[in-house]
């Protein structure tokens, strides 16, 4: 949320014009703390006082969470009354299940990384039918095969671009048979690297590829840092989001990237109307609102607000409306439910839970619907609470029906969100699925902890119906859900 002053003249250097009104907030000095930063500051800071004790204590040391073995030939372990008790009376290889089976898990240290702390991860299916994934880790990306028997074969991997400092923000979309790679690493630049490369490689044999491997590393960003990418495959083009600093003059909102020929991407223009952008999904506008029927539409989640822009033209975006909502702390990320008839959206707030606001307050993960059939006047329409202690983080909707959700020490989440369409208000949402990655906590109190460890992020969209869950401490897991 910006304060009147900041938002007045963002918009008059603006090319477009407003079409809907900011549902302002009357706290103003809270406003002043989204504006200059202050609240993503305070809140990378939480997070990496919570790395530095995980590192301190010896829960970053990857080299203590043991590989499954490659010839486990029994097959998955299944989830039975609840647990999957993958090695028998060990508590910390007994997870919390609910119709999620265990396939398979990889160190950090197996998968080459000499530091670990894991963070995004993608995937991409090959011609053949072939499935591998991008996991994310502090010094660069691995890359592996998941098997059609669920095992996840490391193949190599992608170290930070050169004169790049590690970090453990790094960010991974896939854009046809490419990877596009970010990182909040200052000078790391948008590593562009195609995943052909992996075809045949021979998995006793891994390959640390150099730097220059990449088929392309885009310098646009003002310092050589983003905190996230977004790819619209459609209109062939990737968004850098949240580059720092914020008085650049994209002002760390949209920052798009030309990929029509991935060896030699472009910088198309950017959206800074609505200031720094923490995540956001573009996408080609489907749905009721017939005033943008194949307009080009990117939702953003802007730390307090949902923000709706038009950029079609890159140079002359247009921001469509901007809301916030009761117990706004820090918008997070979100999701469409249906990309093809866009009427619905699940949202997160990251913070709302540690912060203790709006529905969120008792410390149970709030995920937020919300109608976008007009979207000059998108309304958060109702929420799920779940019953899981703890904070959520990333979302992806399949098949417009699950939610599967990376929400940190709980696990990997999974809703069915198929009656939002019936039913806005959520009331008729449930939860069908989980399998919680993180049993250091299961014996506190509440059966969880409000902190940023376990999972950062998984993908859900193969379809064999496998799901890697990539995690910040251990490692990668497969699993597979078994009530569909």
């Amino acid at each position: 949320m910006k304060s009147p002053q900041l938002v007045a003249f963002a918009l008059a250097a603006l090319s477009g014009v407003i079409e809907a009104q900011y549902e302002k907030s009357p706290d103003m000095f809270r406003a002043g703390r989204y504006e200059s930063g202050e609240v993503h500051m305070e809140l990378m800071a939480r997070k990496k006082a919570t790395w530095d004790r995980q590192i301190a204590s010896g829960a970053m040391n990857s080299t203590q969470y043991k590989s499954h073995p490659v010839a486990a030939a029994a097959g998955p372990v299944k989830c039975i009354d609840g647990t999957a008790k993958v090695v028998p009376g060990d508590r910390l290889n007994t997870f919390k299940c609910k119709n999620i089976d265990f396939y398979d898990f990889v160190s950090h240290a197996d998968l080459g990384s000499n530091r670990g702390e894991g963070s995004s991860s993608w995937g991409w299916t090959a011609p053949n039918g072939r499935e591998f994934v991008v996991i994310a880790q502090e010094d660069g990306a691995a890359f592996a095969e998941i098997t059609s028997a669920g095992k996840l074969v490391y193949l190599g991997r992608l170290p930070q671009s050169k004169g790049a400092a590690v970090s453990i923000w790094r960010e991974i979309r896939g854009y046809k048979n490419y990877m596009v790679i970010g990182s909040e690493a200052s000078k790391h630049g948008v590593q562009i690297f195609d995943m052909t490369k992996l075809l045949n490689i021979d998995p006793a044999k891994p390959v640390t590829f150099a730097t220059t491997d990449v088929t392309a590393l885009w310098n646009g960003l003002p310092a050589g840092s983003t905190h996230n990418i977004v790819i619209n495959e459609e209109k062939e083009y990737a968004v850098a989001v949240g580059a720092q600093p914020r008085s650049s003059t994209c002002k760390s909102g949209l920052i798009f990237i030309d990929l029509k020929d991935p060896k030699n991407p472009k910088t198309l223009g950017c959206a800074s109307g609505d200031g720094y952008v923490h995540d956001a999904q573009c996408l080609v506008y489907r749905g009721p609102d017939t005033r943008y029927v194949g307009r080009d539409i990117c939702y953003g989640y802007n730390e307090d607000t949902l923000t709706i822009y038009d950029v079609t033209n890159k140079n002359t975006t247009t921001i469509i409306s901007r809301t916030s909502y009761t117990g706004a702390s820090y918008t997070h990320q979100g999701w469409v439910t249906n990309p093809q008839w866009q009427e619905f959206l699940v949202m997160d707030d990251e913070y709302d839970e540690y912060d203790g606001r709006g529905p969120a307050a008792s410390g149970y993960p709030i995920t937020y619907f919300w109608d976008i059939r007009s979207l000059s006047a998108p309304k958060q329409t109702g929420y799920y609470k779940s019953s899981a202690y703890g904070i959520d983080h990333n979302q992806f909707v399949v098949d417009g029906k699950w939610a599967y959700q990376s929400n940190y020490g709980t696990g990997l989440r999974v809703l069915d969100v198929s009656s939002l369409s019936a039913d806005p208000t959520g009331k008729a949402v449930k939860e069908v699925a989980f399998f919680d990655v993180y049993p250091e906590d299961d014996n506190t109190a509440k059966g969880g902890v409000l902190d940023f460890v376990g999972t950062w992020s998984h993908y859900p969209f193969f379809k064999s119906g496998f799901v890697l869950v990539n995690t910040i401490e251990r490692g990668a897991f497969v699993v597979k859900r078994t009530d569909i």
